[in-house]
């Protein structure tokens, strides 16, 4: 018989504030990461210290806030109240405490639990707190969440608010660096969403008169837009909408007081419904729901007293009501667009009908292809039952399927060899492979036709589960796993063209990667090195002397399972496919995937002859 294993008092351990967060950070920041996904860590690390900025302005007090990142230390610099100066340590140090308890001075704040710069604090090798008001500041400096130091009281000449300095702590987030991307991404979501506020990133001003409007100006061009964008503030609500050119599926940038609910909620689920209604009441049709809400581009920001989250993340809103004496949530966004948005159309009769024309071709389409997607649907749950393309995690079942729904990934690989590994490494609890079977079509100026009547991409977007809208995708990481030669960078290509020609929100959303794995393997009997490049490569040669034994990968097959396993699993490296600001999707598209051969051998030649002397230096 096995061994009863003891349990006594001895087993019975309390944990303090700092060892709780730093044992279980996914309960307070979500995944970790490495900083190549918009939603790792150490953007929530910023976004907890900024929240708390952010507040100050919104009371009225202070104008401006500072950021400065370089490295990885991140300084955030307000001018807002200040700290009051007996509590500098507690704030940041006592779990449960906080200002934003007293409704009164924070009525509709994001942070509400007293964690965020707690967590920021625990999560960090160094932290420090500086408040300055009535002319004296107070500091206070941390390690690991262990204050280390104290200055109480100095008098000062320096402009009152509150300074944040903080290094993320490299024992809990392995080989991380932001990304400028990202932060500016944050930043331009917080100007947007108060108007009047600048913020200063390493120098680069961020500032918004027009709230959401600027949001939408800066997601789709004019040329793009069906009709110009409806602007529509209110009490406590603020939309912006219209409708794409050429995108099919939905898009929508959603907030609660000032908080980027990328999972939506109850809000987003209210604001859907209501455009249907008030669409259907004006034209007095019962227009399908799908045709009304086909390519609308929407933003929608609405403030709730005392908010509540499903998550500490604060990525989806679960409250009903709106707080106070006001109406639930569901009527309140219903009541608004009937009213505001009616008038709006009433008034400007051009735009009601541009967008009668593109439910009436939304309708067309949809009639079009409804034999198409019939067949396309039976096809696509056959295969899911034999399991020829799709091998699922388990994140969309069961208890995990909140706790971890941010780290679920589907890798899209070609070949039987490359997805062997990779579904032999992989963490069956997050990650999914979808096995393409030979090189995609090159989509390129197809309609949306194609994607029903092509058995790949009908069963991608089934894997995925977006053909109505992206707020349904099934994983929040999208992986190009390929070779690193001339027919993965093809595939990878033709890949990327197939989510900017029917599903650009994937890609502007921050959903879809690149994977990258070593191209050589140096060892010697007592220690590996999996590199990246030449240059790692050279310096592993250079480390581990004498004549340690090179292996070049030149596939993903040819990768064992036991060495995939750490090129998917914490030392993930991932680069985000971005889309260039000064670039439409159509030049992008035309440019790489067109008939502009001539240009393109150019662009390429060019290229080729920088990374060549590039590599002739190295080489000297």
């Amino acid at each position: 018989m096995s061994q009863e294993t003891k349990y006594t008092e001895d087993n019975i351990r309390s944990l303090d504030w700092k060892e709780h967060i730093r044992m279980r950070p996914g309960m307070y920041i979500g995944k970790l990461g490495d900083g190549s996904s918009a939603d790792d860590g150490i953007y929530i690390l910023l976004k907890e210290v900024l929240d708390n900025s952010i507040d100050e302005y919104v009371m009225g007090a202070g104008k401006t806030i500072d950021i400065s990142i370089q490295g990885t230390k991140v300084i955030v610099r307000d001018y807002g109240r200040g700290i009051p100066l007996g509590k500098v340590v507690d704030v940041v140090s006592k779990m449960n405490t906080g200002g934003k308890y007293d409704s009164k001075a924070f009525k509709k704040s994001v942070g509400l639990n007293g964690v965020g710069t707690k967590a920021v604090n625990a999560l960090s090798s160094f932290f420090r707190v500086e408040s300055t008001r009535d002319n004296k500041s107070a500091s206070a400096e941390f390690e690991q969440g262990n204050l280390i130091n104290q200055d109480l009281l100095e008098d000062t000449s320096r402009r009152k608010g509150t300074k944040v300095s903080f290094v993320p702590d490299e024992v809990i987030f392995k080989n991380y660096k932001y990304r400028s991307e990202y932060v500016e991404k944050m930043l331009k979501y917080y100007v947007y969403l108060n108007p009047g506020l600048t913020i200063v990133f390493n120098g680069e001003k961020f500032y918004s008169e027009n709230g959401l409007k600027d949001l939408l100006s800066e997601n789709i061009n004019e040329t793009d837009r069906s009709y110009p964008i409806i602007h529509l503030r209110g009490d406590d609500i603020e939309v912006a909408l219209t409708h794409s050119k050429t995108q099919y599926s939905e898009q929508y940038h959603s907030f609660v007081n000032g908080q980027n609910t990328t999972q939506g909620g109850t809000h987003l689920a209210a604001f859907r419904e209501a455009l249907v209604r008030t669409i259907r009441e004006y034209f007095g049709k019962n227009y399908e729901a799908s045709d009304i809400r086909k390519s609308v581009v929407c933003a929608i920001a609405i403030k709730v007293m005392e908010p509540i989250f499903e998550s500490q993340t604060k990525t989806k809103l679960g409250s009903t009501d709106m707080g106070g004496e006001l109406p639930t949530v569901r009527t309140y966004i219903n009541d608004f667009l009937k009213k505001y948005l009616d008038n709006f159309l009433h008034k400007n009769t051009d735009v009601a009908e541009s967008i009668q024309r593109k439910i009436l071709q939304a309708e067309r389409e949809r009639k079009e292809l409804s034999g198409i997607r019939k067949l396309a649907k039976d096809r696509a749950k056959k295969a899911s039952l034999h399991n020829k393309k799709l091998r699922d995690c388990r994140v969309h079942f069961g208890d995990i399927k909140n706790e971890r729904n941010l780290e679920s990934t589907l890798f899209i690989t070609e070949g039987d060899s490359a997805s062997g590994s990779i579904t032999k490494s992989r963490d069956v609890n997050t990650q999914a492979v979808f096995s393409l079977k030979g090189k995609p079509l090159n989509c390129y100026g197809l309609s949306k036709k194609i994607v029903y009547e092509n058995e790949e991409f009908n069963l991608l977007q089934a894997a995925l589960n977006i053909e109505e809208s992206i707020e349904d995708l099934r994983y929040n990481n999208i992986v190009i796993a390929t070779d690193a030669d001339v027919d993965g960078m093809h595939i990878r290509l033709l890949l990327i063209t197939f989510f900017l020609q029917f599903f650009p929100e994937i890609i502007k959303e921050g959903h879809l990667y690149i994977l990258q794995t070593p191209l050589f393997r140096v060892r010697n009997k007592k220690e590996t090195v999996y590199c990246y490049s030449e240059q790692e490569r050279r310096d592993a040669v250079q480390k581990l002397k004498p004549k340690p034994e090179i292996t070049r990968f030149k596939g993903l097959g040819e990768i064992s399972p036991d060495e995939f396993v750490h090129f998917i699993g914490q030392d993930i490296r991932l680069d985000p496919v971005m889309l260039d600001k000064d670039m439409s999707i159509e030049e992008l598209l035309s440019f790489y995937m067109g008939k502009n051969t001539p240009t393109r051998q150019e662009f390429i030649i060019d290229n080729l002859k920088v990374e060549l002397d590039i590599i002739e230096e190295e080489s000297v």
